[in-house]
C-alpha cells in the first residue's frame, strides 16, 4: 500500500472535522503506521517489561481521537502533534499511577539531546520531564510546545515550525532555550523532592 500524501490525510481530517463520521474510519488505516512508529518511540523510552504495549498505546489514542471528533484539524502535522500529546498524556497518567508511591530523592538524568535514550527509571524520568514541561508552559507556552513536538512528538524543526506557524529559526531558538531551562529544572534539588 502506497503511503498517503500529506494532502490526502489533510482532506480526510478536514472531512472528519466537518462531521463526516466515516472519515475517521478512512483515515485510521492511512495513519496507523505513523501512529505506531510514534508510539514505538514512546515505548522505547519506557524500557523492557513495561505493562503497556505499543499497540495498546495506539489503541488508546484512537479511543481519545473518537472523543476529539470536534477538533478543527489544520493539517497532517497538527494531527500528529495532537496524537503525540495524547500519547504523552496516556504514558504520564500511567507512570504517575504506577510510580506514585515509589518516588525517591535521587537525581533523575534526562537527555533532551537523545529523546530515545532509555533511562534506568523511565517512569520517574517521564514524570519529572512532564512536571518541568508544565512549569515551562506557565512561563512560555510556545517554548513548551516546541519541546512537546520535538522531544515527545519526534517532529523535525520544519514540521514543528509548520504546526506552530513560526519560522524555523524561532523553533531553533526556542528549542535551545527550552533545553537549557529544562536541564536546569531537572537538575534542581527541588525537582526530586516529592
Amino acid at each position: 500500500m502506497e503511503a498517503p500524501s500529506p494532502r490526502d490525510v489533510t482532506q480526510w481530517l478536514q472531512a472528519w472535522s466537518e462531521g463526516d463520521q466515516r472519515a475517521l474510519e478512512q483515515l485510521t488505516p492511512l495513519v496507523y503506521k505513523e501512529l505506531h512508529r510514534l508510539a514505538h518511540r514512546y515505548m522505547a523510552r519506557e524500557g523492557p517489561g513495561h505493562p503497556l504495549q505499543t499497540t495498546a498505546l495506539v489503541n488508546e489514542v484512537y479511543l481519545r481521537l473518537v472523543d476529539a471528533s470536534e477538533v478543527s484539524w489544520h493539517d497532517r502535522a497538527h494531527f500528529f502533534a495532537v496524537c503525540a500529546q495524547m500519547m504523552r498524556r496516556t504514558l504520564i497518567d500511567f507512570a504517575r499511577a504506577r510510580q506514585y508511591q515509589k518516588r525517591s530523592g535521587k537525581a533523575i538524568r534526562v537527555s533532551l539531546d537523545n529523546p530515545l535514550g532509555v533511562a534506568s527509571q523511565p517512569a520517574l524520568e517521564l514524570v519529572a520531564v512532564d512536571d518541568a514541561l508544565n512549569a515551562l508552559a506557565n512561563l512560555d507556552p510556545r517554548k513548551s510546545q516546541v519541546v512537546e513536538l520535538r522531544f515527545f512528538g519526534g517532529l523535525s524543526v520544519e514540521e514543528t515550525a509548520e504546526v506552530l506557524k513560526v519560522s524555523r529559526e524561532t523553533v531553533l531558538r526556542d528549542w535551545k532555550f527550552a533545553r537549557a531551562w529544562l536541564r536546569r529544572e531537572l537538575e534542581s534539588p527541588r525537582a526530586h523532592a516529592a
